[in-house]
C-alpha cells in the first residue's frame, strides 16, 4: 500500500446519475470546492444508471398504479403521486438549467416526450382507473390526462395491444402525452463530462475497500487502482456514497450508528425485447398495468417504447429474478457478507415477514421464455416467441430496516442515510431513483452543509425556480416550468418532431 495520503473537499463513490447529479450541483454552488470521485468499473453509469439496466421511464407518477392506493372507502390517494411528480419536475428544472448555460448539450440525446398510460382489465380494475383519473386529473400536475374505456379509441392509443384483443370483458385506459422516457446512462455520461471539464478527477477502475473516520473528523478512504493493484489513502471532508446497491457495504464499513440495523434485500429484473422495426412502430407510448396479487410494487408489468443509440425498440417487464450480487457486476458474496451482528434480527424478521415475496421470487426464476411470452400476451395478444429476446436489466437492493409498522421492514424507495455531523451521506434502495435524483440531491445537500444553504439558496433558486415550495400551490409556475422545460428540453412528441423534418428538409 502506497503511503501517499491525498485530500479533498468531497469525494463521491460511483460514477453513476446520484454521484453525477451532486457533483454536478455542488460545483455550482461551490465551484472552488476540490471534488473527487471514484468508480470501479470502466466507465461512468455502467450499473444501475445504464439505459439497458432500468425501464428509462421519467417517474412521475402519470402511469404508474402502485403510486395511487385504493382506500377502503373507494376513494383514490394520491399524495405519494404528486410528491413523485413534484420531484421529477424538479429533475427537469435542473437539466433545463445545465441545457441552458450551456453545460450539458443535446437534450434529445437523453430525453424524449412520450405518451404515459395506465390500461387495465376487468369491471373491477376499470372502475379503480376511473376513480384514479378522476382524483388525479383534478390536479395541475396531471393536467392533460385522458380516460376512455371505449375499444375503439384504444385502437388508436394501443394499435399493438389491441390488435387481435377479444373485447370480452370492460377495459380502460389513461393517456397523457406528456410523459417522457430518459436515458440515464446518456445523462450520466453527460454530466460527468461536464465534471471532468471542471477539473474534477473522476477515476475509474478504483475500488473503495475501507472507509474510516480520522481523528479530526475527515474521512479517510482505502481505495485500490484495479490496474496496479496498488491501494492509496484519501482523505476528505464529505464523502458521498452513491454506489448503487454496492453501497450498503460501504455504509457499514463506515461504522457510523446510523447505518446500524439496516438490511439489504437483493432483486434482479429481466425484460423481454423487441428491436423487429415492423413491430415497434406500431406502438408509441409507456404502458403500465397493475402488478399481480401478491407480488411487490416494483413488478408492476408494462410495456415501453425506448430510445436508446438513436434506435427504437421495445421493452416489456420487468420479470423478478434473485441472485445474492448487490450489483450486477458484483460478487455471489453480496448478501452474506451484508449480514452482521447489528441486522442479523432486523433480516431474519423480514425472512418470516415477507414469505409471500420469496415464494414470488422463486416462481419467477422458475418461469421459462414461454411462461414470460404469456405474460407479455396480456398486453400483445399476438406476441411471438422469435420477436423477442430476454435481456438481464440491473440488479436492486431494498432497504430492509426497523420502523413503525414493525421489525425488519422492507422499503421500496430511496433513502438517504447520514452521520450527525453530515461529513458522510449514503444513498439506498431503488425506485423511483433516477427520476428523483434532483430532489434526493437536494435533500443531502440540506442534512449535510446546513450551514451554507442560507448562501446558497439563490443560486439553488436560480438552477431550480420551485425550490423552497411545493408546486402543487403555485398552477402559473407549473405551467410556465413545463412550458420551459419543453422547449429547453426540446420535448416535442412525435408527430410534431416529424412535420418538424419534413419542414427542414423543404427549406433545404
Amino acid at each position: 500500500m502506497s503511503n501517499r495520503q491525498t485530500k479533498t473537499d468531497v469525494i463521491l463513490i460511483g460514477a453513476g446519475i446520484m454521484s453525477a447529479t451532486l457533483g454536478s450541483l455542488l460545483k455550482e454552488l461551490a465551484p472552488d470546492w476540490e471534488i473527487t470521485v471514484f468508480e470501479r468499473l470502466e466507465s461512468a453509469g455502467e450499473e444501475s444508471s445504464n439505459e439497458w439496466n432500468n425501464a428509462g421511464t421519467g417517474h412521475s407518477s402519470l402511469c404508474e398504479l402502485n403510486y395511487t392506493a385504493e382506500k377502503q372507502d373507494g376513494s383514490v390517494e394520491i399524495s405519494k403521486a404528486v410528491k413523485v411528480n413534484e420531484e421529477f419536475q424538479v429533475s427537469k428544472q435542473f437539466w433545463s438549467y445545465l441545457v441552458k448555460s450551456n453545460l450539458i448539450q443535446n437534450p434529445r440525446d437523453f430525453i424524449m416526450q412520450l405518451p404515459h398510460m395506465s390500461f387495465v382489465q376487468g369491471e373491477r380494475n376499470v372502475s379503480f382507473l376511473k376513480r384514479r383519473f378522476e382524483a388525479l386529473s383534478k390536479h395541475p400536475l396531471f393536467e392533460g390526462m385522458e380516460f376512455s374505456d371505449d375499444p375503439e379509441q384504444l385502437k388508436e392509443w394501443i394499435p399493438l395491444m389491441m390488435k387481435d384483443r377479444k373485447v370480452d370483458q370492460p377495459m380502460a385506459a389513461t393517456k397523457i402525452d406528456t410523459g417522457t422516457d430518459v436515458n440515464f446512462g446518456s445523462l450520466t455520461r453527460k454530466l460527468f463530462n461536464h465534471l471532468e471539464s471542471e477539473n474534477v478527477q473522476i477515476n475509474y477502475k478504483h475500488s473503495v475497500d475501507d472507509i474510516k473516520r480520522t481523528d479530526d473528523g475527515a474521512w479517510e478512504l482505502k481505495v485500490r487502482n484495479l490496474d496496479t493493484g496498488v491501494s492509496e489513502r484519501r482523505t476528505a471532508k464529505f464523502v458521498f456514497i452513491g454506489a448503487g446497491g454496492g453501497s450498503l457495504h460501504l455504509l457499514q464499513k463506515s461504522g457510523i450508528p446510523e447505518g446500524k440495523g439496516i438490511g439489504g434485500f437483493p432483486v434482479s429484473g429481466l425484460f423481454l425485447v423487441c428491436k423487429k422495426s415492423e413491430i415497434v412502430e406500431q406502438h408509441y407510448a409507456k404502458v403500465y398495468g397493475k402488478a399481480p396479487v401478491g407480488a411487490p410494487p416494483m413488478s408492476v408489468p408494462h410495456l415501453d417504447t425506448r430510445l436508446i443509440d438513436k434506435k427504437e425498440s421495445l421493452f416489456f417487464g420487468p420479470f423478478a429474478g434473485f441472485s445474492p450480487k448487490f450489483l450486477k457486476t458484483g460478487s455471489l458474496f453480496d448478501l452474506f457478507m451484508s449480514i452482521k451482528m447489528n441486522n442479523v434480527s432486523t433480516m431474519t424478521s423480514a425472512g418470516l415477514k415477507n414469505f409471500a415475496l420469496t415464494k414470488y421470487l422463486i416462481n419467477q426464476v422458475m418461469l421459462s421464455k414461454e411462461q414470460r411470452m404469456e405474460a407479455l400476451r396480456e398486453f400483445i395478444p399476438h406476441a411471438k416467441s422469435e420477436d423477442w429476446e430476454l435481456l438481464v436489466a440491473g440488479q436492486r437492493v431494498q432497504v430492509i430496516k426497523n420502523t413503525d409498522a414493525g421489525k425488519g421492514t422492507l422499503q421500496f424507495g430511496t433513502e438517504v442515510i447520514h452521520d450527525a455531523d453530515g461529513s458522510i451521506a449514503a444513498l439506498l434502495g431503488a425506485s423511483p431513483g433516477a427520476s428523483t435524483a434532483v430532489s434526493v440531491m437536494l435533500e443531502v445537500i440540506e442534512k449535510c452543509f446546513p450551514q451554507q444553504i442560507k448562501e446558497w439558496e439563490p443560486k439553488i433558486k436560480e438552477m431550480i425556480p420551485s425550490y423552497g415550495g411545493t408546486l402543487s400551490e403555485r398552477i402559473e409556475l407549473i405551467r410556465d416550468l413545463r412550458d420551459s422545460a419543453a422547449e429547453t428540453l426540446e420535448l416535442v412528441n412525435k408527430e410534431e418532431d416529424a412535420d418538424e423534418e419534413r419542414r427542414i428538409l423543404q427549406e433545404v
